[in-house]
């Protein structure tokens, strides 16, 4: 089943009135949850309106799901200038839960996109311990991937990254894959038997080009960033094709497994593909397709053409 181009016409906006909706997640059944800056996660109606669950705090960020629906949300409170811990929430009864709020005596403040292996354990990224989140896109090598076992223990298992974003796991989950948003690129780690990490190598070219500055609140024109090669996040498909977004670019691009680099959209004026974060798989054939965005009051849908990797509570 080829990749192919998706073009920006057959796209839909749903969940109008979310704040900042940086991910998706999509339940077995069907459900359709997004981050939200208005409370701890919205879940968005088939009719199209937003329910609203959990307590507002920070800026909720990469969100997953685990096989009891409780949304895993890392918190990239930075944003706002507070504490950005790992959390969970119960979508049953509102109740919001911190997982991590310290490892190895460092205060999470930008909790940046969690995933979560067959076995519980939750792998999550931290962008940076900057004062302002902007900073860290000067390329220091602050950000790091740090893990909670079912157990509860807790421990950083990668380190020095170029502000580290969305990650994911392959199908057999022998390989951790991290964003590096100022790196423009994509880090493959290997998982060792007790789940820790070995040495990174890249996955795939760069993805175009990093600029010598960037304000977040002062950028060029949508047309002058078009290969611009700040990642965000990311997600396998069933064809072992590796997702990418590409906010500053307004782009999806997906990484073959022969390492080659195929755009997937393109949307240079940002009018339906606005600065995309994330991409979520769901429906009952794993076909249709969510993006998440920073600066839209909406979540995109398109139909996809290879259905995405089921997570674990998908399956």
């Amino acid at each position: 089943m080829p990749l192919k181009t998706i073009d920006t016409q057959t796209m839909k906006k749903i969940g109008t009135g979310l704040e900042r909706p940086e991910d998706v997640v999509v339940s077995k059944s069907g459900r359709i949850f997004a981050s939200d800056h208005q409370c701890s996660c919205a879940e968005i109606l088939p009719n199209g309106n937003l329910n609203r669950i959990g307590p507002k705090g920070g800026a909720p960020n990469g969100i997953n799901m685990d096989e009891n629906e409780n949304i895993i949300i890392a918190n990239f409170g930075i944003y706002d200038g507070e504490a950005g811990p790992l959390q969970k929430l119960n979508t049953k009864t509102g109740e919001l839960i911190n997982l991590v709020e310290k490892v190895e005596n460092i205060t999470l403040t930008s909790s940046n996109y969690p995933i979560i292996a067959k076995d519980g354990t939750i792998y999550c990224t931290h962008s940076t311990s900057a004062e302002a989140w902007p900073l860290a896109l000067d390329g220091r090598e602050d950000g790091f991937v740090f893990r909670i076992t079912p157990n509860g223990t807790t421990d950083i298992i990668a380190k020095k990254l170029k502000f580290a974003n969305g990650c994911c796991l392959d199908e057999n989950e022998t390989h951790l894959y991290v964003n590096q948003t100022s790196g423009g690129n994509v880090l493959r780690f290997p998982i060792r038997q007790d789940g820790t990490l070995g040495s990174a190598e890249e996955y795939g070219p760069m993805l175009g080009i990093i600029p010598d500055f960037a304000d977040p609140d002062n950028l060029p024109n949508p047309e002058d960033r078009a290969n611009w090669a700040f990642t965000d996040g990311n997600g396998f498909d069933q064809e072992g094709n590796l997702w990418v977004t590409l906010p500053s670019a307004n782009k999806l691009v997906a990484i073959t497994p022969a390492r080659e680099v195929f755009t997937v959209a393109h949307d240079p004026s940002g009018k339906m593909l606005n600065t995309p974060t994330n991409v979520s798989w769901g429906g009952s054939d794993l076909c249709d397709l969510y993006v998440g965005s920073i600066s839209s009051n909406y979540v995109v849908h398109m139909r996809s053409p290879i259905p995405g990797m089921p997570l674990i509570h998908q399956r």
